[in-house]
């Protein structure tokens, strides 16, 4: 139960005391300074708090927003302030020395809720004062701007404003028009039924599955249900974060379970395209394999570049400067976000191209467009990367060198390297390269004792380009490098092996992998480090996992080579689901900052 404390009592028609316990706020309330400190101090430290001025007018949608949102530890609107745990110390000391400077008299609780909302800004608390446009919170001074106040209150609708609110503010064409009109509905029902949004993730990912599912008959009626079935599961994935929005239910378990089951689904959906396939006859695992690859390492440009120029100093660039230029024509920044193929576009075109073709045309205009949104929003990246004057942070740094997953062998060459030696490739970036090309030209000659010497200097070179900070322009680039390097191999041996269940099992190891990827970056963005050292060595660390698939297919029979990647698929699956499951479930029982991650159009 979270309470409120009232400094003086309200004014005869005012809802503020049934408004403040429809949000769930035991409300005291306090005749003067004194006693609303003493009211404070007697709520237990574990519980929300806040102090509302008594002659408070306003919506309700605005109280909610000023005192509910679990993300910021202290928040105010105008006439009331509120801490969380937090942020309950320095809302006590802010009361004491106003109460002090106010002489503890009955005149100092006029206003207090300002003044202590004053006295937090002038001690360096951040305190968070959500835009509330066009919705109404004052503290009228006399009957007359009361009654404008409340005039003002009838003239706006509240839940009209909640429920456009409920939206997210940038989001893709095709979610934009043609699902968040009715899905903000769903997410409405959702609230007033008592449902969660990480009730409504489980619903989508589970609506997934079974369109997976449909689609693995192989049988057309599946494929049209499928596709259906995809998009309905678009839809409530929309609605979990709009019910979020609109009730506020923020978590750090609930962004990650939004963030993993939104790859899970579609990952999941090519499996199914895949088996749906192989029961007409058609292997299309491969291109589902690489879709996966090619999607994967997609995402990963996205975290490494943002990552990279998260906290940079100076991050300017005419680059950038050109395209806030195009955002101020309408039209523009509409073609822009379709030509990246965000997750709505993406997944709309795959429900339409089940429905109507087959699995295999399916997933070559997949890899088709998004090939092209690779090669556009990677070249646009290097581009402001080039002529941007940005200084990286050691943090970046970090968080890049935790992004390429680089494990034990890697660690040794790059303990070994003498950090004062110069050479010719003395860019970490070029080092990366040498080994992903070397690596290439090994899995290319088609020799099967080649692609260990080739894993074996890619594994040198993966040390030696991160035996110093990743600190240079285009240094964000190695993470992803990595991901193709370990992902193709996968690939490449698999399908040389040329055996039934190879390329199936290649999917679930580089599906089990990629959690692991896509997991440190979710830690990251949540200022949670990366995964332990232990899992990382454990699981052998990018160059390690890619030296040792070359060795089995090097010495195993094509059919032993198959039971080996499955063996490793499901090691490496149970040993990160395990590990990760254990982390997020103890972080949110832990109490961990709530969050709510608006990021790009996956």
């Amino acid at each position: 139960m979270s309470t409120a404390i009232l400094t003086g009592q309200p004014v005869p028609g005012s809802s503020i005391e049934g408004d403040l316990r429809s949000l769930g706020f035991d409300v005291r309330v306090a005749s003067d300074g004194t006693d609303a400190e003493t009211l404070l101090a007697q709520v237990p430290g574990d519980q929300r708090v806040a102090i509302v001025d008594g002659r408070f007018v306003g919506h309700l949608h605005a109280l909610r927003l000023g005192l509910t949102d679990p993300r910021f530890p202290l928040a105010a609107v105008p006439g009331a302030v509120t801490a969380r745990p937090a942020g309950r110390q320095a809302l006590t000391r802010a009361m004491a020395r106003e109460n002090s400077a106010g002489g503890n008299t009955a005149v100092a609780v006029a206003g207090l809720a300002d003044r202590i909302s004053e006295a937090l800004d002038a001690d360096g608390s951040e305190v968070h004062r959500p835009v509330l446009g066009t919705l109404v919170a004052a503290v009228p001074e006399d009957p007359q701007t009361r009654n404008e106040a409340r005039q003002a209150v009838a003239a706006v609708d509240d839940e009209a404003v909640r429920l456009k609110s409920a939206v997210k503010a940038r989001d893709g064409f095709f979610t934009t028009f043609f699902i968040s009109p009715y899905s903000r509905y769903v997410a409405r029902w959702c609230a007033r039924r008592g449902l969660t949004p990480n009730q409504v993730t489980t619903a989508s990912l589970l609506t997934a599955l079974i369109a997976a599912s449909c689609a693995a008959t192989g049988t057309r009626g599946g494929f049209v249900a499928a596709g259906v079935l995809l998009i309905a599961s678009f839809v409530l994935d929309c609605a979990d974060g709009q019910l979020a929005r609109y009730s506020l239910q923020y978590s750090t378990l609930g962004a990650w379970l939004d963030a993993t089951f939104d790859r899970a689904k579609e990952y999941a959906y090519y499996a199914g395209l895949a088996l749906g396939a192989a029961r007409g006859g058609d292997d299309v695992w491969a291109l589902a394999l690489g879709a996966m690859i090619l999607q994967t390492c997609r995402h990963v440009v996205d975290f490494s570049f943002n990552e990279a120029n998260h906290d940079a100093s100076a991050n300017t660039s005419p680059t950038a400067a050109l395209s806030d230029k195009l955002d101020s024509v309408g039209w523009t920044v509409w073609v822009r976000r379709m030509i990246v193929l965000p997750i709505g576009e993406r997944w709309a075109m795959i429900a339409v191209l089940t429905a109507v073709t087959t699995p295999r045309i399916t997933f070559y205009v997949l890899l088709a467009g998004c090939a092209l949104a690779a090669t556009y929003t990677t070249a646009g990246r290097v581009l402001r990367s080039v002529t941007r004057k940005a200084r990286r942070t050691d943090r970046a740094a970090q968080a890049l060198a935790d992004l390429a997953d680089n494990g034990p062998i890697a660690a040794l060459v790059a303990g070994l390297r003498d950090p004062n030696a110069r050479w010719y490739l003395d860019f970490p970036l070029l080092r990366a390269l040498a080994g992903v090309v070397l690596l290439a030209g090994a899995l290319y000659s088609g020799d099967s004792w080649l692609p260990v010497v080739g894993a074996t200097f890619y594994a040198v070179f993966s040390g030696l380009a991160l035996s110093q900070p990743l600190k240079g322009p285009l240094d964000w680039l190695v993470p992803p490098l990595f991901r193709a390097a370990e992902y193709g191999t996968v690939l490449v041996l698999a399908a040389r092996a040329e055996v039934n269940g190879a390329l199936p099992a290649a999917f679930g190891l580089v599906a089990a992998v990629a959690y692991h990827h896509y997991d440190t970056v979710y830690r990251i963005r949540g200022n949670a480090g990366a995964p332990p050292v232990w899992l990382v060595r454990a699981l052998g660390g990018q160059e390690g996992r890619t030296l040792l698939v070359t060795v089995l297919a090097a010495v195993l029979t094509a059919s032993q080579f198959q039971v080996a990647l499955t063996v490793l698929a499901v090691a490496v699956a149970l040993l990160v689901l395990t590990e990760s499951i254990r982390f997020w479930v103890a972080s949110h029982l832990r109490g961990a900052p709530a969050v709510h991650d608006e990021g790009e159009p996956a």
